[in-house]
């Protein structure tokens, strides 16, 4: 089907384009059904509008597939071509090849923008300069591609990241190209340092039990008496945590899980912070030297997890979109994995792992931790970070492992806290629901 962009020119639209709704699998939570009916429709209508204005940030004419025709003698770049807002670029590439003629003609077209070339004076008739459409006609065809090598584009609209369509004429021929629109970004590097101590801090967020935390603190002392140590805590009555190295922040009380995160990740100095739950313990087998090698030789990787008293816990999640009105089928699959990781191969990408895991601080603290999660959340985080979040799990119990403390001693408190009820779990699935648009998910 051919639709017209209004002000500009005719593209090419996918059929495949529109998503329709996606099939939930048998076993899957339709999300809505855990929605009370009095207040279903209102919040299905705020979804919406939240919905559309996020497409709206995200989403431009670079969007739109399109498909180069057969056999055209123009040259033109389909990729790569960037260009920052309102500043002139030249265009690289752009060429005509044909045979013989009287006279060459080409045009160009684009919608935010506008194009300009040089003047060769005379040998070539330009119209158009500093315009939307741009013609050049000549007899010389070195003269036409000489000036067609001079044609800048300069947006003509302030936007940080979107895009242009540039439409490209000569005789029946026309050629569409993308004009990517974009801010540059200010690097944001962090200096490892001398010593793992520079590199890597160590984060747990505490809330009643007191007596794991400093079992977990002694544990880590033992192997790394220098690295600094962060404690968010938000229990009901408070114990100091003291010593060298440790910084303890005290919350409102029971403000969750995902805040604690928050404000520790937010403390964080180091390139790297190592995450360890509060009943954990360190052993011989827990070398963060080995958690940053794998970093630092696959710098695409932004998280890399662990195993706890031998359990990975990592999993895939799987994205299937749908329609605007219902939204996407999400599932987790547990055990899930996809390739190692090149040079470990016992490390494999992953989408999610367990709650040992050392992370780069810059791209956690992009993706955050949703403090509306107050009590039991894990994959939640993961399905936030699913396209942003490069994930592995490695299976090397003898240098990225880490114990379990038993579990007795813990409070009727903690365990209140620990196990909220179904009008907690039907809460955090309508969070599902409105936040990450989901139709049904399958744990």
């Amino acid at each position: 089907m051919v639709i017209t962009n209004p002000g500009a020119f005719a593209i090419i639209d996918s059929p495949h384009d529109k998503p329709s709704s996606c099939n939930c699998s048998r076993g899957s939570v339709f999300l809505k059904n855990r929605i009370p009916q009095n207040i279903y429709k209102d919040l299905e209508q705020r979804r919406t509008k939240e919905f559309k204005e996020y497409k709206a940030r995200r989403t431009s004419v670079l969007s739109n597939l399109l498909y180069a025709l057969p056999n055209s003698p123009l040259q033109y770049p389909i990729q790569g071509f960037i260009v920052q807002p309102l500043r002139a670029t030249i265009i690289p590439g752009l060429e005509l090849h044909a045979g013989k003629r009287d006279s060459y003609k080409v045009s160009l077209k684009v919608s935010i923008g506008v194009l300009s070339t040089v003047d060769l004076g005379e040998g070539a008739i330009v119209t158009g300069v500093g315009e939307r459409e741009l013609t050049i006609e000549s007899s010389s065809l070195v003269t036409l591609n000489d000036l067609l090598a001079s044609v800048s584009y300069r947006s003509t609209v302030y936007h940080i990241n979107t895009g242009d369509l540039a439409s490209f004429h000569f005789e029946d021929h026309k050629a569409v190209f993308p004009i990517a629109i974009k801010q540059s970004e200010i690097p944001v590097l962090w200096d490892m340092g001398t010593d793992i101590n520079s590199q890597v801090s160590i984060a747990m967020k505490a809330f009643l039990r007191y007596s794991k935390v400093r079992v977990l603190v002694d544990s880590i002392r033992r192997f790394y008496p220098k690295m600094k140590i962060i404690i968010a805590d938000d229990s009901p009555v408070n114990e100091k945590i003291t010593g060298e190295n440790i910084e303890h922040y005290l919350m409102p009380p029971a403000k969750g899980f995902f805040a604690g995160r928050n404000l520790a990740v937010s403390q964080v100095t180091t390139k790297y912070f190592l995450w360890v739950d509060d009943d954990f313990s360190f052993t011989k087998n827990t070398q963060i030297e080995k958690f940053v090698e794998v970093m630092e030789a696959n710098p695409e990787l932004d998280l890399v997890g662990g195993s706890v008293k031998g359990n990975r816990f990592y999993f895939t999640i799987v994205r299937e979109e749908g329609d605007e009105a219902e939204g996407d089928c999400v599932y987790k699959r547990s055990g899930g994995k996809f390739h190692s990781v090149p040079g470990y191969p016992q490390c494999h990408l992953v989408s999610g792992v367990v709650n040992f895991f050392l992370a780069r601080t810059e791209s956690v603290r992009k993706v955050g931790f949703d403090p509306m999660l107050r009590r039991v959340a894990h994959s939640e985080f993961f399905l936030d970070g699913l396209g942003s979040l490069m994930v592995a799990t490695c299976n090397d119990r003898s240098a990225m492992h880490i114990n379990h403390q038993s579990k007795k001693g813990q409070s009727h408190s903690y365990l209140r806290f620990r196990h909220p009820g179904k009008k907690d779990r039907n809460l955090k699935l309508r969070r599902l629901f409105f936040k990450n648009h989901i139709k049904c998910f399958r744990l």
